[in-house]
């Protein structure tokens, strides 16, 4: 969760339940709950980043 430019807040999501209707909307919830105060005092929306977990180190030719 970013609030302007600052990083408020990060959680490890399940790759396999994401199509599952309300599973991000439940995580968006609670940090707006949790950061209420903040969110109020910056004046400012939350946003919102999913980013794919990263993948394990390929083994490439070139190594």
């Amino acid at each position: 969760m970013y609030i302007g430019n600052d990083f408020i807040e990060a959680i490890n999501i399940d790759m396999n339940r994401i199509s599952k209707p309300g599973y991000l909307g439940q995580f968006k919830r609670n940090l707006k709950s949790k950061h209420r105060e903040l969110i109020e005092e910056k004046n400012n929306k939350p946003d919102f980043l999913v980013v794919p977990p990263p993948e394990t180190e390929k083994p490439s030719k070139f190594n």
